[in-house]
């Protein structure tokens, strides 16, 4: 087989996917459509409609554009199917109905941010950094009936240092997943569109674990205070900046305000009995006895910050207190 022989369809939105399909289009691969979700309405009052990433950027390169709102749509199903594709890549797209992944001669493979068989689900960046995880990765799997569980095709790993955040979590992935795209379409290539691909159950260890990555709502980016210092930190960086970690600050006559906090660092124990006013950072005792320094963040309403420039700015700040 040669790369001219795959006719591929690529399915994906944000801008984590263009950088592969990118990639797909400068290797000489033929992409014959795009399917991407519908255009989403902005502004203050949802009159303007944006296109996601993924269809500027098809847009720009002349490709055909499918937008379902629903995949089970016959119409959609049909227009699919007349793409002509035998190859399907997904990237940062949505659960795909049978109908859809099993079309193609060849199937349809996606480009998880995420070692699996850990991590399977929505939020993989974000879950890997909130679980202090030194390591992540890539891996290219073909889809099957439940989520994230196809076999393997291939994994390249991505080293987490310990400060990192999601921004630059996100932005290694990114480009990372786009070079295991073209490795596994090489290898598709090579074995005429049958890659060995391995059952994920036997990339697991004896006892091994599995941490999940379920989607991200405001109810679960609040902070417990009631965690470790050093969780606490790791929760913060991983949902740092988007969609941010949040807490309430409450005024002496007791009103709420949120407050996202964007990056904070465990303080030595002898810079642990400080009044927040004299200081870069606001500390903030955990559950472990442990004090965290709050160091950027937002009040609601206003713009992120600094926490030196948020002190600045509050009288009276020692009357307040974090929940």
């Amino acid at each position: 087989m040669k790369k001219e022989d795959l006719h591929i369809v690529f399915m994906g939105t944000p801008e984590f996917a263009v950088p592969t399909l990118k990639a797909i289009m400068d290797s000489g691969y033929n992409v014959v459509g795009v399917v991407t979700q519908p255009d989403r309405p902005v502004g203050r009052h949802g009159s303007v409609l944006q296109p996601s990433q993924v269809k500027q950027f098809a847009l720009e390169r002349g490709l055909p554009v499918l937008q379902p709102e629903k995949m089970k749509d016959p119409a959609f199903v049909e227009s699919l199917r007349q793409l002509g594709g035998n190859l399907q890549v997904v990237v940062a797209f949505r659960m795909l109905p049978e109908v859809v992944w099993a079309m193609p001669e060849y199937g349809t493979f996606n480009v998880h941010a995420a070692l699996l068989p850990q991590y399977r689900g929505a939020a993989p960046i974000n879950w890997a950094i909130i679980n202090g995880e030194q390591r992540s990765g890539v891996t290219t799997f073909f889809l099957d009936h439940d989520i994230d569980t196809g076999r393997v095709i291939l994994q390249k790993p991505f080293d987490i240092p310990r400060e990192a955040d999601v921004e630059y979590v996100y932005d290694g992935l990114m480009h990372l997943g786009a070079e295991a795209c073209i490795e596994t379409l090489e290898r598709i290539v090579a074995a005429d569109g049958r890659p060995v691909s391995i059952p994920q159950d036997e990339l697991m260890t004896a006892g091994e674990q599995l941490r999940q990555a379920p989607k991200l709502f405001k109810e679960n980016c609040r902070i417990d205070w009631s965690q470790p210092a050093e969780a606490v930190r790791n929760f913060i960086r991983g949902l740092s900046p988007v969609p941010g970690a949040w807490t309430m600050l409450v005024a002496p006559d007791g009103r709420e305000t949120v407050l996202k906090i964007y990056r904070a660092t465990v303080a030595e124990q002898h810079s642990a009995v400080s009044t927040p006013s004299h200081h870069a950072a606001l500390p903030v005792t955990c559950g472990d006895g442990a004090v965290l320094l709050i160091e950027e963040l937002q009040l609601a309403g206003k713009r992120r910050m600094a926490t030196r420039d948020f002190l600045n700015g509050m009288k009276g700040m020692e009357n307040y207190f974090i929940r």
